[in-house]
C-alpha cells in the first residue's frame, strides 16, 4: 500500500494495511499502540470488509485515526469506496470511548473532507447517524454537513464540495 496519510495538528489518518486489518478483525490481544477502547465492533466490521475487498485508492478506503504525538490508534474514519457517477461518496467514523469529547472526530472528519473534495471527482459526501447519537450529529454539523432527511432509524447528512 502507498505511504498516503492525512496529517492534522493533533492527528494522523493512515490507511489500513493487511496486517493491521487482520489484527483488528481477528481481535488480536490489545496492542500497546491501541487506545484501550479500540477496536470497537464497527472497527472490526470495517477491517473484515477491507480484507475481503481492499480499496484501489487509499483515500477511498478505511483509515485509522492516530494521535500524532504518540501514534496511538484511537479510531477509524473513511469513505465507503470511490465516488459514484454523480460524484457522491459515503463515509463513516468512530473513536474509542475514551477519545470522545476531545474534538478528534471533528478534526479527522474535516481533514478527510478537505482531502476528499481536493479530488475533482468528489462533489458530495453523505453520512448517517442514529437518532440517539447526538454526539455524532454534532460532529457532522461542526464539520459542515447538514441534515437532509430522517427515517425511523437514522438521520441523513450531506455536504456539497
Amino acid at each position: 500500500m502507498t505511504s498516503f496519510s492525512v496529517e492534522t495538528a493533533r492527528l494522523r489518518l493512515r490507511p489500513y494495511t493487511a496486517e493491521a486489518a487482520e489484527q483488528v478483525a481477528d481481535g488480536t490481544p490489545r496492542r500497546s499502540d491501541w487506545s484501550p477502547g479500540y477496536p470497537r465492533a464497527d472497527d472490526r466490521d470495517v477491517a473484515r470488509l477491507f480484507l475481503s475487498s481492499p480499496p484501489a485508492e487509499p483515500l477511498f478506503g478505511p483509515l485509522q485515526i492516530l494521535l500524532a504525538d504518540d501514534e496511538v490508534v484511537i479510531g477509524g474514519i473513511g469513505f465507503f469506496g470511490p465516488p459514484d457517477e454523480t460524484g457522491t461518496v459515503e463515509m463513516g467514523y468512530g473513536v474509542a470511548p475514551e477519545a470522545e469529547g476531545c474534538g478528534y472526530a471533528t478534526e479527522a472528519l474535516r481533514a478527510l473532507l478537505h482531502h476528499g473534495f481536493a479530488d475533482a471527482r468528489v462533489r458530495r459526501v453523505l453520512a448517517d447517524t442514529a437518532h440517539d447519537n447526538v454526539a455524532s450529529q454534532r460532529v457532522l454539523e461542526k464539520a459542515g454537513l447538514r441534515r437532509t432527511s430522517s427515517d425511523e432509524n437514522l438521520h441523513y447528512y450531506a455536504i456539497e464540495g
